[in-house]
C-alpha cells in the first residue's frame, strides 16, 4: 500500500497497533494489540489517516526508531540515490496533525483508518552462558589456597564487606573472584605456572598426610603446654556424672562379678553358673565398648564430620547390642543344649548360691543407679520414665538399665534352676536355667538393635515440639508459610531442623526502606530518565533487598536456637 514503508528495513518497527475509526463518533475504538522483544532508539510519534478511497491524507508528528542492536544510536537509516522517498518526506508535507479533536475530517474524506505506532522499551535479555563466574566473591583463605597467592597480593585488590554465614561475625570481607584471577595470572605469569604451583602444593600437602602421626604428637605437645593456663577437654568430667558414670560403675562391678562367677563355675560345673559367668563377661565388654562410644561423642565436630559425633553413643550401643546376642545369648544356648544332650552330675552348690546372692545385691545396685539417672534425664527433658526409655534418649543409660534388670532376672532364674536340680539331682533343670538365661539376653539384644538402628536412621521428633518450632516461625511477620517441616533427632536430644519458608516480599522490602534515606530514593528515581539508568537503579536496590531477606533468614534461625537450645542445626530455604 504505502511503497516508502514497504523499503523500510524490520529493525526500524517495534510495536504497531491499528484502530479503525469510523465516521460515526459513538463507535470506540479496538484495544492495540502491540509487538514485543525490541529495543528503542528514539522517542518519536506516527500516525496515518487513510480513506476508504486509499487517497493519503497524511500527517508527521514524530516518528520512533526502532532496533534489536544493542546500541541506542540507530537513527533513520540513510537513503541512497535511487532509493524510492522515506515516510519522513513524504509526510513532511504535513507538519499538523488532523483536528481529530474537534471533529474535523480532512477534505473528501468520509471513512478513515489510522495508525499509531506506540512506545514500549524492553530491556535486552543478556546470555550468560552455561558457566558465568564475572560476579562470585572468595574469601581470603580460598584466593591464597587456590590460587597460590599471599596476604600482601590481596591489598591490592577491591576488597567488599558482606554478611557472614557465622553467628559469632557479622561481616566479613570478600574479593571478587574475576580479580583474583587476574592478581594470579599477574603474579604468575601464566595458567600453566599457576597450575604447576598448585601441584607442588598439593605433593607438600600430600607429604603433611604421610606425615600425620608425628603431626599428631607435635600437638599433643602443643596441648600439653597450654594445659597449664587453659582448661583440659571435658572427656575426663564425662565419666564423673551423668551416663559416663553410670556406665563405668557399670564395668566395675560386671568385671568382679565376672570373675567370681567364673570361679563357681570351675568348681561346680553348673550350666548356669557358666551362663551367668558369660553373662557378665557379655556385659562387661558391652559397657566398655558404650564407655569408648560415650569418648567419642563428646569430640569436637571438624570439617570431616560437621554434624559432630553424638551417634557415636548410638552406634556403640548397637554394636553392644549385637555382642549381647552373640555372646551372651549364643553361648548360653549352647552350653544349655550340650547339658540336656549331654547331661553331667553337678558338685556342691553352697559356693554357687554365695555368689550369685553376691552379683544380685551388685547388679541390684547398679540397676537402681541407672534408674535414677533416667529419672533424671527424662524428668530434664518432660517425658516420661517409659518414653525415655522407648526412644533411646540416652542410649548408653538404656543398655546398663537392660542389661542390669536383664541380669537381676537372670541371676533368680539361674539360682531357681539349680535349687530344683539340687531338690530333685535332675541336671536337665540346670540346663533349663541356661536356656531361660540365653532368651532372656537374646530379647534385650533385640531390643537394643531395634531402638538404636531407628535413632541411627534419624526419626523425626515428638509432633508437639514440631508444631511449637512452626508456630514460631508462622507467627514471623516476613513469614507467609511454612512447608516441608522435617525436625530430626540427631542424637542426644540434639535436634536439626529444616523447612521450605514462603517469605513476604512486601515486609522485607518495607524492613530494607526503613533503614534508607527516602527522600535520597525519591531524589534517585526522578533523575531516571534512560532504561540503562532504571536497571542501574533496580540493580543496586534489588541486590540490597536480597541481603535483607538473607538477614531476616538469619535473624529467624538465630531466635530459633535462642528459644529452643536443643535447636543445634537450622536449615531454613527460600521457597
Amino acid at each position: 500500500m504505502f511503497p516508502c514503508l514497504a523499503q523500510r528495513p524490520w529493525h526500524v518497527f517495534c510495536r504497531v497497533s491499528l484502530q479503525h475509526r469510523a465516521s460515526l463518533s459513538h463507535l470506540s475504538p479496538r484495544v492495540p494489540q502491540p509487538f514485543h522483544g525490541w529495543q528503542s532508539g528514539g522517542i518519536h510519534s506516527l500516525w496515518f489517516s487513510l480513506p476508504d478511497c486509499r487517497v493519503a491524507s497524511l500527517g508527521l508528528g514524530q516518528v520512533h526508531h526502532y532496533s534489536t542492536s544493542g546500541s541506542s544510536n540507530d537513527g533513520p537509516p540513510k537513503q541512497g540515490p535511487g532509493d524510492p522517498p522515506l515516510a519522513e518526506k513524504v509526510l513532511s508535507g504535513a507538519t499538523k496533525p488532523p483536528l481529530a479533536s474537534s471533529g474535523a475530517i480532512p477534505q473528501g474524506l468520509t471513512k478513515a483508518e489510522t495508525i499509531q505506532v506506540k512506545v514500549r522499551a524492553v530491556l535486552k535479555k543478556r546470555e550468560y552462558g552455561s558457566k558465568y563466574t564475572k560476579n562470585n566473591f572468595i574469601t581470603a583463605v580460598r584466593a591464597m589456597n587456590e590460587f597460590c597467592l599471599k596476604p600482601s597480593d590481596l591489598e591490592q585488590l577491591r576488597k567488599i564487606r558482606r554478611r557472614s554465614p557465622h553467628d559469632d561475625t557479622e561481616a566479613f570481607t570478600v574479593f571478587l573472584r574475576s580479580d583474583v584471577e587476574a592478581k594470579a595470572l599477574d603474579v604468575w605469569g601464566s595458567p600453566e605456572a599457576l597450575a604447576r604451583e598448585r601441584k607442588l602444593r598439593k605433593e607438600v600437602e600430600r607429604e603433611y598426610q604421610e606425615n600425620i602421626f608425628r603431626n599428631q604428637q607435635l600437638l599433643k605437645e602443643y596441648k600439653d603446654f597450654w594445659g597449664n593456663t587453659k582448661p583440659r577437654s571435658g572427656k575426663r568430667a564425662t565419666f564423673l556424672q551423668g551416663p559416663g558414670k553410670v556406665v563405668m560403675v557399670a564395668i566395675c562391678i560386671n568385671g568382679l562379678n565376672f570373675f567370681f562367677k567364673l570361679l563357681a563355675w570351675v568348681y561346680t560345673g553348673s550350666a548356669s553358673m557358666f551362663s551367668e559367668a558369660i553373662h557378665s563377661l557379655a556385659d562387661t565388654c558391652n559397657q566398655a565398648l558404650l564407655a569408648l562410644g560415650i569418648s567419642q561423642s563428646v569430640r569436637n565436630p571438624d570439617a570431616v564430620h560437621p554434624y559432630g559425633f553424638s551417634n557415636m553413643r548410638y552406634i556403640a550401643s548397637l554394636i553392644s547390642g549385637v555382642g549381647i546376642f552373640m555372646m551372651g545369648a549364643g553361648l548360653s544356648w549352647y552350653h544349655g543344649i550340650m547339658g540336656l544332650l549331654h547331661p553331667q552330675p553337678i558338685e556342691s552348690l553352697l559356693w554357687a548360691y554365695c555368689i550369685l546372692a553376691g552379683s544380685l545385691v551388685s547388679e541390684g545396685a547398679t540397676l537402681l543407679v541407672a534408674i535414677n539417672e533416667i529419672k533424671k534425664s527424662a524428668h530434664q527433658q518432660e517425658v516420661s520414665f517409659y518414653e525415655y526409655v522407648m526412644q533411646s534418649r540416652d542410649p548408653s543409660t538404656n543398655v546398663v538399665l537392660l542389661e542390669d534388670a536383664a541380669a537381676v532376672l537372670g541371676v533368680i532364674m539361674a539360682a531357681g534352676c539349680m535349687g530344683l536340680t539340687s531338690l530333685t539331682g535332675n541336671p536337665y533343670y540346670d540346663s533349663l536355667g541356661s536356656l531361660g538365661v540365653g532368651t532372656l539376653l537374646g530379647a534385650v539384644s533385640a531390643f537394643l538393635i531395634y531402638t538404636n538402628t531407628e535413632a541411627l536412621l534419624g526419626r523425626s521428633i515428638q509432633a508437639e515440639h514440631v508444631q511449637k518450632l512452626t508456630e514460631f516461625l508462622e507467627n514471623d511477620p516476613a513469614v507467609r508459610a511454612i512447608h516441608d517441616v522435617k525436625a530430626t533427632d540427631i542424637g542426644l536430644s540434639k535436634v536439626r531442623f529444616k523447612a521450605e519458608v514462603d517469605f513476604d516480599g512486601r515486609v522485607v522490602t518495607r524492613s530494607y526502606l526503613e533503614k534508607q534515606d527516602i527522600d535520597q530514593i525519591l531524589n534517585d528515581i526522578q533523575q531516571v530518565k534512560t532504561p540503562e539508568e532504571l536497571e542501574n537503579f533496580m540493580l543496586k536496590h534489588g541486590e540490597n533487598i536480597i541481603d535483607t531477606l538473607g538477614a531476616e533468614v538469619d535473624r529467624l534461625e538465630k531466635e530459633l536456637k535462642q528459644r529452643n537450645p536443643e535447636v543445634r542445626h537450622v536449615d531454613l530455604e527460600i521457597l
